[in-house]
């Protein structure tokens, strides 16, 4: 399939190469050209970071690119030890109000680098003595203009309102950032290794889910620590393309009061990296479909849940990142199965100016 930037311009896709297809099919050579075109950036929001020694990292960022944040929040926690907290970002724009972040370093993420709130967030950060770090796929936008430090994510083009391409090149780009401040070899080699393994990811396919969702009108979608992060965007891309009802809950949360919603034939989807939350998250599957929920899972050694296909990366974090590749491949064909155009989802538009 021609790549999103390749199509000649004004020409429409084919039914079945809508614009988020290709987009999807173009992330391995999104991660290679942020390989290839960033990482100097990179190493020098890294230096600042290791200079100013932050003891809180605070993100910045809405919808997706928050899901994104989420990801990295665990990704930080876990190998760099330093806490992260999500900004309210209306804290700046809407109530006027400036906190106290002159120990800390802030990351703001943003696909267009232009919603005000994003914006005004950033800037009140930088003013009360942050350092500020902008992951972005637009470098000529107003979030590079009021950040130290910003990294081109280098997803190109995006033309689809659901963002595929760019969600995945955030985090990666979050990883190298991590990396490199952290001078983590193994995961710096991970990340080379990953436009590979995405592309394999292309290829995996999730037989049995489209027949349990076309039985429900709703379902689950399970993760932990960095997988409940690609969860809470499996969730969304689900109502944003198919305008199908679903949650995202970690696999203990769901143990308690939304447990009560499962029961026959109820789908559940658990996206199951191979790290340590790796047996809780085989735990809560296999216990939910004890109980009738017609469980899914990216796992080989299961029971009573259905295995579906993954890549096994060898590194934890870019193995949770390569459980959204294949997610994508099913919801934009489920959405057309579902006769919708992924393209387009109804009252939706690409960049959310929200103050």
């Amino acid at each position: 399939m021609a790549d999103a930037e390749k199509m000649p311009q004004g020409q429409e896709p084919r039914v079945d190469e809508t614009h988020m297809r290709a987009e999807i099919c173009e992330i391995p050579q999104a991660l290679a050209r942020l390989l290839d075109r960033s990482m100097e950036a990179v190493e020098r929001a890294a230096a600042r970071l290791r200079e100013k020694n932050p003891g809180l990292i605070v993100s910045i960022a809405r919808g997706s690119s928050d899901h994104a944040a989420t990801f990295l929040k665990y990704a930080i926690e876990i190998h760099a030890g330093v806490p992260v907290a999500s900004l309210g970002p209306s804290v700046a724009s809407v109530f006027g109000v400036s906190l106290d972040l002159g120990r800390a370093a802030t990351l703001s993420i943003s696909q267009s680098g232009a919603s005000p709130d994003i914006i005004a967030a950033t800037r009140m950060a930088g003013e009360s003595g942050a350092l500020t770090l902008g992951l972005t796929n637009q470098q000529t936008s107003p979030l590079g203009d009021v950040v130290d430090h910003a990294i081109d994510i280098c997803a190109g083009p995006e033309r689809s309102v659901a963002a595929t391409k760019s969600f995945v090149s955030s985090i990666a780009a979050g990883l190298a950032l991590l990396a490199h401040w952290q001078q983590d070899t193994a995961l710096l080699d991970a990340l080379r290794a990953l436009p590979d393994q995405a592309q394999e990811a292309l290829s995996c396919r999730w037989e049995g889910v489209e027949e349990a969702l076309d039985a429900s009108d709703s379902l689950y979608v399970l993760g932990r620590g960095p997988s409940w992060a690609i969860a809470n965007e499996v969730a969304l891309k689900f109502k944003e393309t198919c305008s199908l009802h679903a949650e995202a809950y970690s696999s203990a949360e769901v143990m308690h009061g939304p447990m009560a919603l499962v029961q026959s034939g109820f789908p559940l989807l658990t996206l199951c990296a191979r790290d340590a939350a790796r047996e809780t998250a085989i735990g809560a599957s296999e216990k939910l479909a004890g109980e009738g929920a017609a469980a899914f899972i990216t796992a080989r050694d299961v029971i009573r849940s259905r295995s579906i296909e993954f890549v096994d990366t060898g590194h934890p974090l870019t193995d949770a990142l390569c459980l959204v590749i294949p997610f994508y491949v099913f919801v934009e064909a489920h959405a057309r199965h579902r006769g919708l155009n992924p393209d387009q989802p109804p009252l939706l538009r690409k960049v959310t100016r929200t103050r």
